[in-house]
């Protein structure tokens, strides 16, 4: 009796857990209808040290976008700087039917998917309506929250890509292209503001946020 009870919470904890983090699904159509927004910086923009690693900001950036799949990071060279990574959709990418002939994960500071034959858009579209984005966290309310994100989440992220030298990373440069794949292709985004959005609300939040 007692090891039925035990399993009865056991299950219970795994549903309740299940049931708190399950990904968001929409209707079919595209939510976030506009590209994420960039200005590149000047080069002798002002540095600035953050903890242990030093930060050269390249662009101000702000992103509008649906969470494919978020990845956290404790024990890898780069986790103490960037603890957690997300990988965000926009345009075709934020749009269900195209997300649910899609696998996606990530892995190794990589975003990657897969399909069945023939894929759902051009591989060429997934390439530049998706990225996979490296979080340094300007505080530990926003590392936290990013953590706690639910795949399918509309998101409104904002801050600097930047270049980052430090303890066990070296050189951590940002792309600054979103047409890229590969390694390097990944944004390294010192993020300044999070804001959940409602599929209402997004087409006026895009913006950029100044440090």
């Amino acid at each position: 009796m007692k090891k039925t009870l035990l399993l009865l919470a056991i299950a219970g904890v795994w549903v309740a857990h299940w049931h708190l983090h399950r990904p968001i699904t929409y209707p079919p159509g595209v939510l976030i209808a506009s590209d994420p927004t960039q200005v590149n910086l000047p080069s002798n923009e002002p540095e600035f040290d953050f903890g242990a690693f030093h930060l050269k900001p390249l662009a101000r950036f702000a992103v509008d976008g649906r969470l494919l799949h978020s990845k956290i990071y404790q024990y890898d060279r780069g986790a103490s700087l960037v603890p957690i990574d997300l990988a965000i959709g926009w345009g075709p990418m934020s749009d269900q039917q195209v997300l649910d002939r899609l696998h996606i994960s990530q892995s190794m500071r990589f975003f990657w998917y897969e399909y069945k034959m023939p894929p759902p858009i051009a591989v060429e579209q997934i390439v530049n309506h998706a990225t996979n984005i490296h979080i340094i966290p300007s505080k530990s309310e926003l590392a936290a929250r990013c953590k706690s994100l639910r795949s399918g989440a509309l998101v409104h992220l904002s801050g600097e890509l930047v270049q980052a030298t430090g303890p066990n990373i070296g050189t951590w440069r940002s792309s600054l292209s979103r047409t890229d794949s590969g390694n390097g292709a990944c944004e390294l985004l010192y993020l300044e503001e999070m804001e959940l959005l409602s599929a209402d609300a997004v087409p006026d939040k895009s913006r950029l946020v100044q440090r």
